[in-house]
């Protein structure tokens, strides 16, 4: 079993480097603009690979800003905004730039984003002018704007900044839905106007440290521990000289994996509780319907009967059953949270990379108890009988 020891070694280092990884690309300096536009400072804003080049002026509290990012699709549409009143996307007086799909020519349009569902193109609630936008030649657009910080904000010398990109524009100037990835729900923080610099908000990093954990917790219960546990059920119990530390091992997995996925369980439910408006139900409803599994399968272990029992033999088939389909749904609900989270690429085929050790195990471990099974069926067949045939008085021959 050493290998699979190694996998998940290997999985839960690498899962946890995730939520250390450094996410911050240091390439604003080299960027440059048409008519020699320069700013007094620029940043690597910390998600979706964006950037901020801005000016400040407090004797007339005037922002001049140019905003940097790629849509997520040809056609899409990048956003910068600043929130008034609180961090997020709701609420904010949003500056959103396009290419006109006819004639190709990008351009900048103003919305106030009352609310996730009303996001409608209208005036600001403060000062914008000198709204231009272009296209550069790696696909990303730039947003061009002198804007007249309100009052409040100005004397705080701070404002919150929101940004994010998105896949299309419909008719109407509709903006298509941005993905709800990690990088997305985190393109939030502090502009501070005075020092030149901008700090992540508390509450998205927390939020992406949740989302993380709870992947994590998932993919090493449901992942890797329940099917662990059933290899060594199905396995290593044919050995005789296993007996009794196999049974061990495998109710050593069962409940520390029930465990660990009622915890990433519980984190799921927390985040849903926060995320008003955002709902995956495909992955929602297999973790509600592995959590009811997995309790029954546990709590099912006081009711086991002997082996001598005549009811063992259907406990066996609804235990076997729930078993396989706790483990089918484990790993397809991982590969919709991978969807979800879209980490790097390298995590997700880290994980890869473990189920495919544990199915070459399982492969190698079938066919070795096979033979095992059939030699010890071929042993009691020719072994002699210690007695007489039948009680008839013969003894039987050794067999050859």
């Amino acid at each position: 079993m050493a290998p699979s020891s190694s996998s998940l070694a290997y999985f839960c280092f690498t899962f946890w480097a995730l939520l250390i990884s450094p996410a911050v690309s240091l390439t604003c300096t080299s960027q440059k603009f048409t008519k020699n536009k320069v700013f007094s400072n620029c940043l690597d804003l910390p998600s979706l690979s964006s950037y901020l080049h801005f000016s400040y002026d407090s004797s007339n509290t005037t922002l001049s800003i140019a905003f940097v990012a790629t849509p997520s699709k040809s056609g899409g549409w990048i956003a910068w905004a600043i929130n008034p009143k609180a961090t997020g996307m709701a609420g904010s007086q949003s500056l959103v730039a396009y290419e006109n799909s006819t004639t190709g020519v990008p351009a900048v349009h103003s919305y106030d984003v009352s609310s996730y569902s009303s996001i409608v193109p209208k005036d600001l609630s403060f000062e914008v002018w000198d709204k231009t936008a272009e296209s550069r030649s790696d696909s990303s657009l730039v947003i061009f704007a002198k804007i007249k910080v309100p009052a409040d904000l100005a004397a705080s010398g701070k404002i919150n900044q929101v940004w994010q990109v998105g896949p299309g524009v419909g008719s109407g100037g509709m903006l298509e839905k941005h993905d709800f990835a990690a990088p997305n729900l985190q393109s939030k923080a502090t502009l501070d106007l005075k020092n030149g610099q901008s700090s992540g908000t508390s509450g998205g990093d927390t939020r992406v440290t949740k989302k993380n954990i709870h992947g994590i917790l998932n993919a090493v219960s449901w992942g890797i521990l329940f099917p662990l546990g059933a290899m060594i059920a199905r396995y290593v119990r044919t050995f005789e000289s296993a007996d009794p530390a196999w049974f061990y091992l495998h109710v050593f997995c069962q409940i520390s994996g029930y465990a660990i996925g009622v915890a990433g369980w519980g984190t799921g439910l927390k985040l849903g509780s926060e995320s008003s408006g955002i709902t995956y139900s495909g992955h929602r409803n297999i973790g509600i319907a592995l959590f009811v599994l997995a309790t029954v399968q546990i709590f099912a272990l006081f009711l086991r009967p002997k082996k001598e029992h005549k009811y063992r033999f259907y406990w066996n088939i609804y235990h076997h059953s729930f078993g396989y389909a706790i483990l089918v749904l484990g790993i397809i609900n991982v590969f919709k949270g991978f969807n979800i989270l879209r980490p790097e690429h390298k995590w997700k085929l880290a994980y890869i990379i473990v189920i495919i050790a544990l199915g070459g195990i399982s492969l190698l471990l079938e066919a070795i108890t096979w033979v095992v099974v059939l030699k010890r069926k071929s042993g009691k067949s020719t072994k002699p009988y210690d007695g007489y045939n039948n009680g008839q008085g013969r003894q039987q021959p050794l067999a050859m």
